[in-house]
């Protein structure tokens, strides 16, 4: 797989978007992030950086297309459908996510982990 050509461009000088989530899951983020960091096997936390990776697709899906409808004010049975595709689609990824990081090594999880930290 090619890597393109914006891929060697530091993290910093790269384009970007980014959505707000809660403060109690940023606090919760932090802590599975922390124990994965301090653990020598950070594999016991797998369950927890699931639902972390889990709650913060769900938030960006709020903030990134639920949210502008409510704010453009569109009808109450296009936001429920919007709401019901969504929360549809997280049905679909949960177990995915669930059993990928299941699957994972103590250095895969490490990785997933780092990226999830430098997402912050």
């Amino acid at each position: 797989m090619e890597c393109e050509k914006g891929d060697q461009v530091p993290s910093s000088k790269k384009p970007s978007i980014r959505f707000f989530h809660s403060a109690a899951l940023r606090a919760r983020t932090n802590r599975v992030l922390a124990a994965i960091a301090r653990n020598e096997d950070p594999t016991p936390h797998v369950g927890a950086l699931s639902n972390v990776v889990i709650d913060l697709t769900n938030a960006g899906l709020d903030y990134y297309f639920l949210r502008p409808l409510k704010q453009a004010k569109v009808g109450f049975v296009a936001q429920q459908t919007a709401r019901l595709g969504m929360a549809g689609a997280l049905r679909i990824m949960s177990p995915a996510i669930r059993t990928i990081l299941a699957s994972a090594n103590a250095t895969q999880v490490r990785v997933i982990a780092r990226h999830v930290a430098h997402l912050m």
